[in-house]
């Protein structure tokens, strides 16, 4: 086995593979996956050498630890945290470079939820209908990461950035959502939609890569009965019958039968993929 590689010591609660996803396969049912804040991932690859495409690792608020069985380059985003190297403190948002043997340690984040970790080769699973990308909702990709699982890194595509530290957006204190109408915004009643952008809105603890859920006012239909299900986007505020909007992110299901009664502006989503539990939530309606 090559010497390209990094063995997971600590795993943390929820870790794992991801990319750009697989767009253009909702038609078959899978939907997009990949990192649920693009530019934060995008961001460590680019501070490595790595082409934008490269899977980069996605851990979740207590982070994770790796070792290193070459000499390699990492960069820690996303979600702001300690990060240390064979165990002194090394620089978040910038390349490092880590010695063979050495362990990188990822810590809780302290701000926001999911920090990324980029390494020079990029992590070098085997793909998945073009993808690395896991993918919770349909089991496509490898698995959350657990302690001991080697992860083969490809070989380095170019040169690290040559910076001390790269700015990066701060996790949101409000996270404020533009959204324009969905197709079934005449399934509800105008006084719901004037709650759904009017009110305050709370992100709820049930929140995951395939939603995030709300905690607030519920949304009144005007229409009883069914739909048929029909597709879904990265971004449709879906209503189920408790009345709280759930905004679909990147493992979201490719259909669903719950009225949807508008989208949120794609720019928007990286905030929502940062926001804790309890942070306050503004829909606010923009035209077309």
């Amino acid at each position: 086995m090559t010497d390209r590689a990094l063995v997971v010591v600590r795993a943390g609660a929820l870790t794992t593979v991801q990319d750009r996803g697989r767009p253009g396969h909702a038609h078959l049912g899978v939907p997009r996956s990949g990192a649920l804040d693009p530019p934060a991932a995008a961001l460590v690859n680019r501070l490595v050498g790595n082409s934008p495409d490269a899977a980069v690792l996605e851990t979740m608020l207590d982070g994770c630890a790796v070792r290193a069985r070459s000499a390699v380059t990492v960069a820690v985003g996303g979600a702001p945290c300690p990060v240390r190297v064979g165990g002194r403190p090394a620089p978040w948002g910038a390349p490092v470079r880590v010695a063979a043997g050495e362990v990188l340690e990822v810590g809780a984040a302290v701000a926001g939820v999911r920090t990324y970790v980029a390494v020079s080769g990029g992590v070098a699973v085997e793909p998945v209908l073009g993808s690395r990308a896991t993918d919770l909702l349909s089991g496509l990709g490898p698995p959350p990461l657990v302690d001991d699982v080697v992860l083969p890194l490809g070989p380095p595509a170019g040169s690290p950035a040559r910076l001390d530290t790269a700015p990066q957006p701060a996790p949101p204190a409000e996270l404020v959502l533009r959204v324009t109408p969905g197709p079934r915004e005449d399934w509800f009643t105008a006084q719901a939609l004037d709650t759904l952008t009017g009110g305050t809105y709370r992100v709820s603890p049930a929140s995951n890569r395939i939603g995030l859920r709300t905690e607030g006012h519920t949304l009144e239909r005007a229409r009883s009965g069914e739909l048929p299900s029909e597709g879904m986007v990265w971004g449709a505020i879906q209503v189920p019958p408790d009345g709280l909007p759930l905004i679909f992110l990147a493992d979201h299901p490719t259909t669903g039968g719950y009225p949807v009664p508008a989208v949120v502006h794609p720019a928007d989503l990286p905030g929502a993929a940062q926001a804790r539990p309890g942070t306050p939530l503004r829909f606010v309606r923009v035209r077309r």
